[in-house]
């Protein structure tokens, strides 16, 4: 099984998309410093994901989601969640 990711940034609230064979061992190097591309955006968290058949529709479904159509996918998706992890955030500070 191959999946498309979508991880949140604690940090600075960004999504951070992509495919893999192994989501879990993906989601560990994320979530260590292995990965260059998301090491300054910790603490990430795993908010969605999609199994598909092959490698190549995985990766066609991670292209689309960085698209602009596609990239509001996750937030429309999201919005009343997103919405209130940042109020949360606010009432902190």
């Amino acid at each position: 099984m191959n999946y498309s990711y979508v991880l949140l940034s604690e940090l600075d609230g960004r999504f951070y998309i992509g495919s893999t064979g192994d989501l879990r061992a993906r989601s560990q190097k994320h979530s260590s410093s292995v990965m260059r591309s998301t090491a300054h955006r910790r603490p990430l968290r795993l908010i969605y994901y999609e199994g598909c058949l092959s490698a190549d529709d995985a990766r066609r479904r991670e292209h689309y989601l960085k698209t602009g159509r596609g990239g509001r996918y996750p937030k429309q998706r999201f919005a009343s969640w997103l919405a209130s992890i940042r109020a949360i955030r606010l009432e902190r500070h």
